[in-house]
């Protein structure tokens, strides 16, 4: 059978896993002041890590277009400290008056949420370019 869009399957994943990236870097933003979770803790920067294409190659020789696309390996905590500021009559400061904000960077989040937006939609013009193409080849078949 022919395969009139070549690809897809990998673009399809590679829009689920920036969907997901960009859920997160959404999580992250609207917690960005949140100074205790369920824990009883600031909020942590969650981050996503994607598989390689080297370790998908790897798993799956045999695949033609490295395996079927991106895939999300594992979302995890960032571990870095959270910023103290001085807070005396905040009611989660410190005895010293010291708060712990979450280990959120909003100029860093807003650059992320730049390049997985662009990602995402890189990935939908190849969607919409493969439609195109496979909409064209159908009607040189009808000449």
């Amino acid at each position: 059978m022919l395969n009139l869009l070549p690809g897809a399957n990998s673009t399809v994943a590679a829009l689920n896993a920036e969907r997901v990236r960009l859920e997160v870097i959404t999580q992250n933003i609207a917690n960005a002041n949140t100074t205790r979770g369920l824990d009883g803790q600031p909020y942590h920067r969650q981050q996503v890590s994607f598989q390689s294409a080297l370790n998908q190659a790897l798993v799956d020789p045999t695949a033609s277009d490295g395996g079927n696309g991106p895939q999300i390996s594992e979302i995890t905590t960032d571990t870095r400290p959270g910023r103290l500021v001085y807070q005396p009559g905040h009611p989660h400061a410190q005895a010293d008056g010291m708060l712990e904000l979450p280990n959120v960077n909003i100029h860093e989040e807003m650059a992320d949420m730049i390049v997985a937006s662009r990602t995402f939609e890189a990935n939908l013009a190849v969607i919409k370019n493969s439609r195109q193409l496979a909409a064209l080849t159908m009607a040189i078949g009808k000449r």
